[in-house]
């Protein structure tokens, strides 16, 4: 019997030593509520103009919520419209040892044209610092500092160097973003065998966007191709870095007055991505042309009947655009196209139930 207690006790005491080491290992550390974070602005109403674009616009200081303890936190600047409560903010990141961030004008200006506010029209903004120990765990808000800013329209152009014309970024054609708001289209025409090119935003190699997959674009990606030759229509979105191309209609010269052309054979208008027009230099004889979209008489422009260059009207048969005298003539035509953001494949389609204008101009 004593034999037995004597183990008894011996097992009581292992179970009570057992049951004090899983106490000790329930002992964690707990963030305690510290310092909130906070946040500065150089200024709270930045100058914008183009006479100042590599100016300093405003510099966005930040200090990072402290938890208590020494913990490595990942800090994020938050900008938003004022009265959207955040709901879709921009976010820039920012590393530990350097909690600030420095615009220039340009980089300002871009960034509130990249969020979709009206040019020349006073914006109101709200900044502020996000900190947290992880994607989803201690988040936490500074102070909201609001800054008022008006944006001003600024073209901006990036190129297409590509086989179609010897992979040459200085003759390439462009893309146009009319506001400078990271987002860029155009019409790029592509020949039978040279399907391939790249993006770049200069005319220079030093960067260059190709294809990682789908409608992404990166600058480690490699060489994007045209489905086929002709005309597409192309969407660059270098804020989200995406890229689309849809079939794009095309505009082109037909008639006795065109040399060569002879009512049966168009002589094609290349696209200005700056100008938004079709355009192009033909060889006149005297005789009367037209212009018609992809090569089909159901789509095709003269002269109204008052005369002379500017509004014409689509499928008339009787308003031929008449050249009395041969030469060389620019002719350009700038159609006016609809709004198919909804429908990426009738990217580029001309609304032929609206007017257009065309000049015909002896060189």
């Amino acid at each position: 019997m004593k034999k037995l207690t004597t183990k008894f006790l011996a097992f009581s005491c292992l179970a009570l030593l057992a049951l004090a080491s899983c106490k000790k290992d329930e002992v964690r550390t707990v963030a305690q509520t510290g310092t909130p974070g906070s946040l500065t602005t150089s200024t709270t109403s930045p100058a914008l103009s183009k006479a100042n674009l590599t100016e300093n616009a405003i510099t966005i200081t930040g200090t990072p919520q402290a938890y208590g303890y020494s913990a490595a936190t990942i800090n994020t600047l938050q900008i938003a419209v004022k009265g959207t409560s955040f709901a879709t903010p921009r976010e820039v990141s920012l590393s530990a040892g350097a909690l600030s961030k420095s615009y220039t004008v340009q980089d300002f200006n871009n960034l509130l044209l990249s969020m979709n506010l009206a040019t020349g029209v006073p914006s109101q903004l709200e900044m502020r610092l996000k900190t947290s120990l992880s994607s989803t765990a201690g988040i936490e808000y500074s102070n909201v500092v609001t800054v008022t800013a008006t944006p001003f329209a600024l073209v901006a152009y990036i190129y297409v160097p590509g086989a179609y014309q010897g992979w040459n970024p200085p003759t390439a054609d462009s893309l146009q973003s009319a506001t400078g708001n990271g987002v860029y289209t155009g019409i790029i025409k592509f020949t039978p065998g040279n399907l391939g090119f790249k993006i770049t935003p200069q005319k220079k190699w030093d960067v260059a966007y190709g294809s990682t997959g789908g409608n992404k674009i990166s600058t480690s990606g490699g060489d994007i191709n045209a489905p086929a030759a002709g005309n597409y229509y192309f969407t660059v979105d270098l804020n989200a870095g995406t890229m689309t191309m849809a079939p794009a209609d095309y505009m082109a010269a037909i008639g006795n007055a065109p040399v060569g052309s002879d009512w049966s054979a168009d002589i094609d208008l290349k696209y200005n991505n700056g100008t938004l027009a079709w355009e192009g230099v033909v060889p006149m004889v005297v005789g009367e042309f037209k212009f018609r979209m992809n090569h089909a008489w159901a789509n095709s422009y003269g002269i109204p009947k008052t005369g002379g260059d500017g509004t014409f009207l689509n499928n008339n048969d009787n308003n031929n655009i008449p050249i009395t005298t041969a030469g060389n003539y620019k002719v350009s035509i700038t159609p006016i196209y609809k709004d198919y953001s909804a429908d990426i494949d009738k990217l580029g389609k001309i609304n032929t139930d609206l007017t257009a204008k065309y000049t015909s101009v002896k060189q």
